[in-house]
């Protein structure tokens, strides 16, 4: 491994610390007894708390000012700064603390722990007079710290592609990043009470399931050598979820790591996150007052207002949102009304509008391609698109008034989908043929096609009451929660194609 200057110079540091007997790397054992949110919230009106502090985190910046210096300290609340005066850390006649190790052997980007008293400096800046110092973790690699020189910024670390592989630097040196996740672990939070409190039990199932369902989209396959059986990272959890409901459950949920082996961009990402919830004797209309309900819940709980501004836009989760059927949406957006048009029709409507189709696709598909062409981006407002097409919704209860029709509904926000659901399709000989059809497609080049699963449909053939099913994309909802640009930025460790190394020098 190449070195840089910067890197070379930290190794000798470490090896002049451990010649000092200075253990950089010691027991993990420092008791932390504040924070700096909490110094900086109530040291002026509570100044006797704050007399004997105990605190860690990463130095990130040092002001050296003979026998005297400055410093700031980072944690997980924020930053502070510190004083540290030679004289009052060191023992006796040994200057060595400060001379050798805090001047010269310290580097920005080292964690440390100091314990002292709180004051406030001659600038009215609360800082910690430090009294005892400690080295806890000794940082071998320099960090972007941003730099600034005749107006221009150097070294900030705001390059997408290295902030996503290496999240941990982004974390220490953008702060506001953390904001974003903190957020998100929020917003589980929030859904996850409305649904406790609902009465609604939180369940587990399969992440390798031996048949993929519940959803249309490419799987990951693998192999388990014991069973010597081909088995699949799941991309939906609805088949088993829906088999506790056969089971006797009136509500489950669960929050799901699902994986579909599909493009990527900046809404895609192989791996994420859906919540799907299956309530019995309940319908897509009654899940529809719930979902406004639950995610106004969740931008009172992040903003403490329904208004969240995305994109320079000022969206409004109050209840109630505004509803359209497909159809009645495709002709608000087009003209055109497409709800008696046959498969022809609708692949000659779709290149009139130059909507892109190939002959893989069923009547479902493309007034799914017109839907999303001509009418999903232009909806930023929270919006229920309602009343699918039967071909596009093989899981879906048939509407209980409209020919050809099912009882299905998605809601967009800001251009994007970010939850599905439907009155759930609970009758097993309809099922079997809606697979059956799956299948059809399936061997006209439809490779997301869904496939026969013959122990749901044995489950369904016991009898599954009513009921009302959602799938909700906490990525995509945080993305709106937190006015993240890509998903990217709402996963901590988002899927990155492989990093170019290096090449080797020639010998």
């Amino acid at each position: 491994m190449e070195l840089t200057d910067q890197e070379i110079y930290r190794r000798q540091s470490l090896k002049e610390l451990e010649k000092l007997g200075i253990n950089p790397y010691p027991a993990p054992e420092f008791e932390v007894n504040v924070n700096t949110k909490q110094i900086k919230a109530e040291f002026e009106k509570t100044p006797e708390k704050f007399q004997e502090v105990s605190i860690a985190g990463r130095l990130m910046s040092r002001r050296i000012m003979g026998a005297a210096s400055f410093a700031e300290l980072q944690d997980s609340a924020g930053r502070i700064q510190l004083y540290i005066k030679r004289d009052e850390i060191c023992e006796g006649e040994d200057k060595t603390l400060y001379n050798q190790v805090f001047k010269k052997l310290t580097d920005i980007g080292d964690i440390i722990g100091v314990k002292g008293f709180v004051f406030i400096t001659q600038m009215g800046e609360i800082s910690i007079h430090v009294k005892s110092f400690t080295m806890l973790s000794k940082s071998l690699r320099p960090l972007p710290i941003v730099k600034e020189k005749d107006g221009q910024t150097y070294d900030a670390f705001t390059n997408p592609e290295q902030r996503y592989r290496q999240r941990y630097v982004d974390l220490i040196v953008n702060p506001q990043v953390r904001e974003v996740f903190v957020k998100r672990t929020r917003l589980v939070n929030t859904m996850r009470r409305f649904l406790e409190e609902k009465g609604y039990l939180e369940v587990e199932t399969p992440i390798l399931q031996p048949l993929y369902g519940g959803a249309a989209a490419r799987p990951f396959k693998t192999h388990h050598n014991t069973l010597d059986m081909t088995l699949y990272l799941r991309i939906a959890n609805e088949l088993y979820l829906k088999r506790l409901i056969v089971g006797g459950y009136d509500g489950v949920f669960e929050f799901s790591k699902d994986f579909r082996n599909e493009g990527m961009d900046r809404f895609h990402n192989p791996e994420f996150t859906q919540m799907e919830l299956y309530v019995a004797y309940k319908d897509y209309e009654w899940m529809m007052n719930l979902v406004e309900e639950m995610v106004e819940a969740v931008a009172l709980a992040l903003h403490g207002k329904t208004q969240v501004e995305v994109d320079g836009n000022v969206i409004d989760f109050k209840r109630p949102w505004k509803r359209f059927t497909m159809a009645e949406a495709i002709e608000h957006f087009t003209g055109i009304d497409i709800s008696d048009m046959d498969e022809a029709a609708l692949r000659a409507t779709a290149q009139k509008l130059g909507v892109s189709v190939d002959a893989s696709m069923g009547k479902g598909k493309l007034i799914d391609e017109i839907f999303g062409e001509t009418c999903e981006g232009k909806l930023i407002q929270p919006t229920f698109i309602y009343d699918y097409p039967i071909e596009m919704s093989p899981l879906t209860k048939k509407h209980r008034s409209k020919e050809g029709l099912t009882e299905r509904f998605e809601a967009i926000c800001n251009g994007k989908e970010i939850c599905n659901a439907y009155s759930e399709l609970n009758d097993p000989i309809d099922q079997r043929e809606r697979f059956e059809a799956q299948l059809e497609l399936g061997k006209r080049g439809d490779d997301e096609s869904m496939v026969l699963d013959e122990d749901f449909l044995r489950a369904l053939e016991f009898g599954m009451p009513p009921t009302a099913g959602l799938g909700i994309g906490i990525d995509r909802l945080s993305m709106i929660m937190t006015d993240s640009h890509s998903i990217q930025d709402v996963l901590l460790f988002p899927q990155m194609k492989p990093e170019k190394q290096a090449a080797a020098a020639p010998e």
